[in-house]
């Protein structure tokens, strides 16, 4: 398997399908005011990053990172595609961010996911690459459908 990852917009067919579909899943499963994805207008905003990944010219994930100010950023909208679950196409894009956001000079990396069964392949994949569950950050209030983790750069 040939993997790219690249920086992408995410108003290309292929990604605004991908994000249509991540956010209409997210909505079918969870309570409105639970659900923090990003629509393709929020991916679209200042001070986002998006990247996508792609394998044999077919989309395979996205991940964006969105800039908190102080020298930190949030992990926001990773998304595998279902046929490539499972092939490290998730950790490669994390790992693609982190490394982006260390040449920026940021100096932490902050998520927010899911706490239900759901999520645990998404929290395990945070938690193997340094990440560490901690309380909410701004702009997010505690929510016992959410679980928060950070990662020192």
């Amino acid at each position: 398997m040939t993997l790219e990852i690249r920086p992408d917009d995410p108003s290309s067919p292929a990604v605004r399908a991908l994000v249509t579909a991540h956010l209409a899943g997210m909505f079918a499963n969870t309570p409105a005011e639970s659900v923090h994805a990003l629509d393709v207008d929020g991916l679209a905003a200042d001070g986002i990053r998006m990247w996508s990944a792609w394998v044999d010219g077919d989309l395979a994930g996205i991940g964006a990172c969105k800039d908190l100010g102080a020298d930190r950023a949030e992990l926001k909208s990773m998304r595998v595609v279902d046929a490539f679950l499972g092939r490290g196409v998730g950790r490669a894009i994390l790992r693609r961010i982190v490394d982006d956001a260390r040449e920026r000079g940021i100096e932490s990396l902050w998520l927010e996911t899911g706490s239900t069964d759901d999520f645990v392949p998404a929290r395990r994949l945070y938690l193997s690459e340094g990440f560490e569950e901690c309380g909410p950050f701004p702009p997010y209030a505690a929510d016992p459908l959410s679980t928060f983790m950070t990662r020192r750069l």
